[in-house]
């Protein structure tokens, strides 16, 4: 199977994982996913694997295959599992689930390597630049730090008490992080190094960003630069893109349409779930529970595609539009 230059998946609560054409918006490979719904998609900085998140399973995808199963199954934790990402050389996953534990697997070698107590449903994890540290949001409204050299929680913080943290991003040189709550409240930090090792949050801002939950929270990529915004995807059927630079509403992603006789907007007509960049920050893809993912411009804040197959809500997608990184 020829692999695409660009990867785009999604992922539904139809129990479905569908590739898409990003320009033609065809789906070219539909993989049946019946054990639970998947909750999170990310794709390895090599292009060769799609991670599936599940309940309470990740399950890992030949993306260049077109065999239904998955080649491997990571399965020690107990409930949802509501995030998972990679190191930046694809050589170890994260994860963090509802059932209060960070893990960290090995991928060329079975089973967790280390585990950390959270003491909350976990719903965010997000690795800091520096490749050392998780940062975990959880439901009882912390966040913590897990160092990962010293094997232990080096920092915590509680931005609003109990309210749940939805959603964390780190920008791409480490020097801002953002964590979104079910309040539609964006907290913004400056991070700072100390004289030890350890990451320290310097408060920034607080955005009230939407009306309702904030599911999905992005910081912008390197190749963005020099411009730098923050995406928010919310319950209230919005995404919102946002100046990093005072944090000031750049646009809200809708669609227009002008003919003679009407002015009709549209968008998103339900909760959008996920976000993601291309590589340059060019465009946007988002999953709502409308049952469809959009791409959008970033530029004119204008829908370009929508893909359309799944029978329920989409509520996850993954994208990779870049270059595989070098061997090291």
């Amino acid at each position: 199977m020829t692999q695409p230059s660009v990867i785009l998946a999604t992922a539904s609560y139809d129990h479905t994982i569908r590739f898409w054409e990003a320009k033609s918006g065809r789906c070219y490979r539909t993989i049946q996913y019946p054990d639970s719904q998947v909750n999170r998609l990310e794709i390895t900085p090599d292009k060769r694997y799609l991670a599936a998140a599940g309940n309470p399973h990740i399950r890992l995808f030949d993306i260049n295959s077109s065999s239904p199963q998955p080649v491997m199954s990571y399965d020690s934790h107990t409930n949802n599992v509501m995030a998972v990402g990679f190191q930046c050389d694809g050589k170890w996953m994260y994860s963090g689930s509802e059932d209060g534990t960070v893990k960290i697997w090995d991928l060329r070698a079975p089973g967790c390597q280390r585990e950390y107590e959270s003491r909350g449903a976990v719903n965010t994890v997000v690795l800091h630049p520096n490749q050392t540290e998780l940062i975990s949001g959880d439901q009882n409204g912390n966040i913590r730090v897990w160092d990962l050299t010293a094997n232990s929680c080096s920092c915590e913080l509680v931005p609003e008490v109990d309210t749940a943290v939805r959603s964390l991003t780190v920008m791409w040189d480490g020097s801002l992080v953002v964590a979104a709550n079910n309040h539609g409240t964006c907290y913004v930090w400056r991070l700072l190094r100390g004289n030890q090792t350890m990451t320290n949050f310097e408060p920034l801002h607080k955005l009230q960003a939407h009306n309702g939950y904030i599911l999905k929270c992005l910081l912008s990529p390197e190749f963005c630069e020099p411009h730098r915004y923050l995406a928010t995807a919310s319950s209230d059927h919005t995404v919102k893109i946002w100046n990093v630079d005072g944090f000031t509403l750049e646009k809200t992603l809708i669609e227009v349409f002008l003919c003679f006789i009407c002015y009709y907007v549209s968008g998103h007509q339900r909760w959008v779930w996920d976000c993601v960049f291309s590589v340059d920050g060019a465009y946007l893809i988002t999953a709502s529970s409308d049952t469809t993912a959009k791409l959008w411009s970033m530029t004119s804040g204008e829908e370009i595609k929508t893909y359309q197959g799944h029978h329920k809500a989409t509520v996850c997608c993954a994208l990779h539009d870049g270059a595989e990184p070098s061997p090291s």
